[in-house]
């Protein structure tokens, strides 16, 4: 019997817009290392496989009065430092981060995640993405984005030259040769001459072949751009499918464009998104979700659906339908996500209804813990997904539910380890260790 592969999203004190007035508490843990490593120890006696920072590198600097109510990465660790404490609280659990192509050098990529995959012994991953919004631009010379298939052209030839970078050194080549005076054998290093579109690499990383092998490659794009990305050089894929039929025909869609780049199905594990909330009865876990989502206000759900619609929505009233002359030809932030609002405006629902509703490219499900487990299953046996990426509106209180809740269930049902049986990232997800591309056969 298949089993799943088990994720969860970290982002701050959850991904509810209202998430930091959930908390019960005036303290602020986004930047308390004693929250991360309890909330990766908890993810860890769940038998979780990783550990996901999300992120992006920027603050807000606009429309501050209703970021100041919906708080989103505006007071955050940067992920590769927070995932480098946190190896040392954790022994088993996958850490990964988001580091963009766009603002980082592919060097420095490469050096920060075979450095944390050191650290962890072999339990790193990088989250590919090329960022989709223009404060993160702004701070790095731009005035805005640079076009969508651009950012892309960009992250296949940064990707490119990182993994060469991660084969700098063959494995085994620092041999400590005390008798003989020598640290480390020159045949095995293999230095990088990379000149291309977008950057010119000179030199060899100065940090040896990790532990297991290369860092796991995640990736999260939906467009037929980014799946064919995906289908390229992933490892781990974060889906965004609201239906079990919608899950289908991604999955098959993906797994299917691999076999153009070479590669075996097997080695990608198609994690679905999944925000849930859990309650004792059917009715609680409702009534739980509704009461969140009462609770945002206002002005940040014109904004969130704003930011993703690439318009501006300030003066609209909330109980009335967005005019559909606003729609924007095109999007070049999320694509899938300014599809789905697009799809709710020519419903005719109000701005209200939409921003209470929307929640890019998912649906909070609501159950019970039993109920949470049938899902899954259903997912996984019906071919929608290998796993999920859980989404839990509030933390840690979510997680917590499901590691009490939901974990017994799965693993009753034969569903999810009892026990870790690797020590690494590769092998909790069942990938091959990639071999040197300078080894011998």
């Amino acid at each position: 019997m298949p089993q799943l592969s088990l994720a969860v999203l970290i982002q701050g004190t959850g991904v509810h817009p209202a998430s930091w007035m959930l908390t019960g508490t005036k303290h602020d843990p986004a930047t308390d290392i004693r929250y991360y490593t309890h909330a990766a120890q908890l993810a860890e006696r769940g038998m979780f496989d990783l550990f996901f920072v999300a992120d992006t590198p920027a603050a807000r600097t606009e429309n501050l009065e209703a970021w100041s109510r919906f708080p989103l990465f505006m007071n955050v660790f940067e992920p590769l430092t927070l995932l480098s404490a946190l190896s040392g609280a954790t022994t088993h659990i996958g850490l990964g981060g988001t580091l963009s192509t766009s603002f980082y050098e592919p060097y420095n990529i490469a050096r920060l995640y075979a450095s944390l995959d050191h650290l962890s012994n072999g339990r790193a991953a990088w989250n590919v993405v090329t960022s989709a919004n223009d404060y993160a631009a702004k701070n790095f010379g731009l005035d805005k984005l640079p076009p969508h298939a651009d950012r892309y052209a960009r992250a296949r030839e940064a990707v490119s030259v990182v993994k060469a970078l991660w084969d700098s050194w063959e494995a085994g080549a620092f041999i400590n040769d005390v008798a003989n005076g020598q640290n480390f054998d020159p045949s095995k290093l293999h230095p990088l001459s990379h000149e291309g579109e977008f950057f010119r690499v000179n030199g060899a990383l100065n940090i040896g072949w990790t532990p297991q092998g290369q860092p796991v490659l995640i990736q999260a794009g939906s467009s037929n751009t980014g799946k064919d990305f995906a289908a390229e050089i992933a490892e781990v894929v974060f889906s965004s499918d609201a239906t079990l039929e919608a899950g289908q025909a991604f999955y098959k869609d993906l797994k299917g464009r691999m076999a153009k780049f070479g590669r075996d199905p097997s080695q990608l594990k198609i994690l679905a998104g999944l925000p849930i909330v859990l309650g004792a009865t059917p009715e609680e876990a409702e009534a739980k979700y509704r009461a969140q989502q009462d609770m945002i206000q206002p002005i940040v759900g014109k904004m969130r659906l704003a930011n993703d619609l690439e318009i501006d929505l300030s003066g609209l009233p909330i109980d009335e339908p967005i005019p559909e002359e606003l729609i924007p030809a095109t999007s070049n932030f999320h694509q899938t996500y300014f599809a789905d609002i697009v799809r709710m405006i020519r419903k005719k629902m109000t701005l209200r209804e939409i921003y209470t509703t929307y929640e890019r490219g998912l649906t909070t499900f609501r159950g019970t813990p039993m109920q949470a487990a049938d899902h899954m299953q259903e997912w996984l046996e019906g071919g929608a997904a290998d796993g999920f990426m859980l989404i839990f509106p509030a933390m840690p209180s979510g997680m917590q539910d499901f590691v009490d809740g939901v974990v017994p269930e799965l693993q009753r049902r034969g569903l999810l380890r009892t026990e870790y049986t690797s020590t690494t990232l590769r092998g909790h997800l069942g990938l091959k260790e990639p071999k040197n591309r300078y080894a011998a056969d």
